[in-house]
């Protein structure tokens, strides 16, 4: 009879551990005898008391009791709702501290999972003021002990934690949304349940222009009609001049999804306008737009300059969304063309194109890795440049096949995740090229996210 192999460490125990280092997604790690703890809250170098909360096989989770001997780039959290919202991770860790942590995550992903002990990666590119960037609020609401609630949930769960403002929103959206929560309240709107799929508003939400300072509001609810609409219509820009365009989304069914399909434009115009750099964007209720564009336009003037372009190449853009890096990348390119496979997306493409007058660019519906080829066969379409900002999940193979097979004389990658940044240099190196630089960006200040922007040349 095989014995079963017992954890050194049990659920409530208490025991003091040392930290080396950090997860991935924030959390101190220590080790017991081998075995992995997993405690958020603590840093490398602290010494902590802590309590067993779960054990799995490899490894398990506890809380932090109390700090013995603390980092010295410990801070104190500004945010008094810290311990209690998931929208941060790293607030007590200085931001200093925040960016090496992300350098490190990067340069560990790309010698564990990649294999790539020869690349260097950058030191992270952060912000002058890492608060207030958030462009755009999606606020839940929800009726607690008969009162109205409106916030961000709880950590690792779907309860609301009311709030009435948060340090990484943009001013502008925390002053709206309470206003707009505040006109809710006094008339009497019904909040929306998901248990009980009753209620009528479901989300309050906001999105600002960085540079132009407009508004757009967006009220999400579950019917048809939105009571008292003429309150909102009047109150909100009377407040706010900022404000440009209110609308009305009905999201009927039961779901976690914020908008349902139907919008309507109840004041104001449709749009509302931001730039980034020397683009200029329009932006709808439902369109995709960076949530940090200050930082976008560094990943993006790094983007450029890593494209290496002199106003002559073709550049390809195979997951082009609303075409934000194709029209920055067409300032300086001889032709652009980009591609998404979400039909929304690429009619925003054109019509920013349009508004940019931009005419050595254009996109097209479908999937990159039949589109592109199709390219090259048809049309004799022979990339000098190939940029690529997948979903987390990173590259389809398929497109990672095409990039090889096409042979451009750069590939510029921007990546949202790590791990899959390193998998796919890893393939595409197989497949002929050479990882020149890795540039870490911070996009999202207080959090454990992290973007990157790598530059691969044909050997």
């Amino acid at each position: 009879m095989t014995e079963t192999k017992q954890h050194p460490v049990h659920e409530q125990d208490r025991l003091t551990v040392t930290f080396n280092d950090l997860s991935s997604d924030g959390a101190g790690v220590a080790k017991v005898h081998g075995y992995t703890l997993f405690v958020p809250g603590a840093l490398p170098e602290e010494q902590a008391e802590v309590e067993v909360t779960k054990t799995k096989k490899q490894y398990g989770f506890a809380k932090l009791i109390k700090t013995l001997s603390a980092s010295d780039r410990r801070v104190d959290p500004p945010c008094e709702l810290y311990d209690r919202c998931g929208g941060c991770q790293l607030q007590h860790l200085s931001y200093e501290g925040q960016l090496d942590f992300k350098r490190k995550q990067v340069q560990d992903a790309m010698t564990r999972i990649g294999g790539l002990t020869d690349v260097d990666v950058n030191p992270t590119l952060g912000m002058d003021h890492p608060w207030t960037y958030r462009n755009k609020a999606s606020v839940p609401v929800a009726k607690r002990d008969g009162e109205f609630i409106a916030g961000f949930y709880q950590k690792r769960s779907h309860h609301i934690i009311d709030m009435d403002h948060c340090l990484i929103q943009s001013e502008d959206n925390d002053e709206v949304i309470q206003e707009a929560k505040r006109i809710a309240k006094d008339c009497g709107i019904e909040p929306y349940n998901e248990e009980t799929h009753k209620g009528i508003l479901r989300h309050i939400v906001t999105r600002t222009g960085n540079q132009t300072g407009e508004i757009m509001v967006v009220l999400v609810t579950k019917t048809k009609e939105l009571p008292f609409r003429k309150r909102f219509l009047k109150e909100l820009p009377q407040k706010f001049p900022g404000i440009k365009s209110i609308a009305h989304n009905i999201n009927p069914k039961r779901t976690n999804t914020i908008f349902g399909d139907e919008t309507r434009t109840l004041w104001g115009r449709d749009l509302i306008y931001d730039n980034i750099g020397d683009i200029k964007f329009a932006i709808s209720p439902r369109s995709f737009y960076q949530v940090n564009p200050e930082q976008t336009k560094v990943l993006y003037d790094k983007a450029m300059e890593l494209a290496e372009l002199n106003g002559e190449e073709t550049v390809i853009d195979a997951y082009c969304g609303i075409g934000t890096i194709s029209l920055f990348l067409a300032q300086k390119a001889g032709q652009v063309y980009g591609v998404e496979v979400v039909p929304e997306a690429i009619d925003d493409a054109r019509a920013n194109a349009e508004l940019n007058d931009l005419d050595n660019v254009s996109f097209e519906v479908g999937q990159a890795e039949d589109v592109i080829p199709r390219w090259y066969k048809d049309k004799g379409i022979q990339a000098d440049v190939i940029i690529v900002d997948p979903p987390r999940k990173g590259c389809d193979e398929a497109l990672l096949q095409t990039m090889i097979d096409m042979q451009p004389k750069r590939v510029v990658y921007v990546s949202c995740n790590p791990a899959t940044l390193a998998r796919d240099l890893r393939i595409l190196e197989e497949g002929g090229f050479k990882t020149q630089e890795v540039q870490p960006v911070d996009q999202f200040p207080q959090t454990t996210h992290v973007e990157c922007v790598s530059q691969l040349v044909l050997k």
